[in-house]
């Protein structure tokens, strides 16, 4: 039996996985394409709903922006809803930032390296891909029609938009504080730090662009949901702007829900001109992030 040689060894053909390649990236640029073509005549069909609530309803943009719900559309604002998104986000923020990353600090630092504590970490990835709604229901079994009997108030409603995004802002701030080098906390040790010390002296400096990043890309999620707000009853084209964190829920995304499904062209433009501005919020959003990020990075 003879022995091939080595041009016979390396004489392979690829030219079927060459057309393979050629066709798998021609299909990932159609999708991006695709999607971004879809994107782009999504927002233009807004911004000229946008426009012609302006010039064809007379709608002013400060009429708009200060005025409270209405049934009568010429008198109806987003001034309302607005102070409520805001409300949410904040209360939001408390509530889920200390747990969330006070969890992640327990699990990649303290907790030990167990089949528990695997089990819990792939279950926080589970649950940053729930649906929404599942919170909502959640939070108006036990908080809404439970025993605390706590009514549909704005404290409901970021109950439920933080247990939405707890779970993305663990997973956050774990891969944040994972890609801190171990040398960073070797060098802390060794010139007879603590291991609290470190991690609040060294590794949360270090990781606090990641934790930022992440915390603050949930929050812009949780201002875009409407689902677990409608689930707990919040309140569209609310008349009363609230006051506190016991006021009646209103959000952004609930009024422009109920303005999209009402028969009057009028609110059909108004609720394109609050897309516009939940659009402008949560881009607002996104640049903080990038900016705090940038920042932190700087520094350390």
């Amino acid at each position: 039996m003879s022995t091939p040689s080595v041009e016979e060894l390396f004489d392979v053909d690829l030219t079927w996985e060459h057309r393979k390649n050629r066709a798998f990236r021609a299909l990932c640029f159609l999708s991006s394409v695709i999607g971004l073509v879809a994107l782009a005549f999504l927002i233009a069909d807004v911004l000229w709903e946008s426009y012609r609530g302006i010039v064809e309803f007379d709608v002013g943009i400060v009429h708009f922006l200060t005025n409270t719900g209405s049934v009568n559309p010429e008198r109806a604002g987003l001034f309302a809803a607005i102070v409520g998104s805001v409300m949410l986000v904040i209360l939001t923020a408390l509530f889920a930032f200390f747990i969330g990353v006070g969890a992640a600090i327990y699990l990649e630092e303290y907790a030990p390296d167990t089949r528990f504590v695997r089990l819990v970490e792939a279950n926080l990835a589970n649950l940053a891909g729930v649906p929404s709604v599942v919170y909502g229901l959640v939070c108006l079994g036990l908080l809404v029609n439970g025993p605390p009997d706590l009514g549909r108030i704005i404290l409901v409603g970021s109950i439920a938009l933080g247990l939405l995004v707890m779970p993305i802002i663990i997973v956050a701030a774990m891969e944040a504080l994972r890609a801190v080098p171990d040398g960073v906390r070797n060098g802390s040790y060794a010139t007879g730090a603590t291991r609290w010390q470190t991690i609040r002296r060294v590794v949360l400096p270090a990781a606090m662009p990641g934790i930022l990043t992440g915390t603050i890309l949930a929050l812009a999620r949780a201002l875009g949901e409407t689902a677990p707000l409608l689930m707990v009853g919040a309140i569209a084209s609310a008349r009363h702007t609230p006051t506190g964190p016991f006021s009646d829920i209103t959000a952004m995304t609930v009024t422009i829900f109920d303005w999209a499904f009402r028969f009057q062209e009028h609110f059909h433009v108004l609720a394109a001109m609050g897309i516009v501005t939940l659009l402008v919020v949560l881009l607002g959003m996104n640049g903080v992030a990038i900016y705090l990020r940038n920042r932190y990075e700087t520094e350390v």
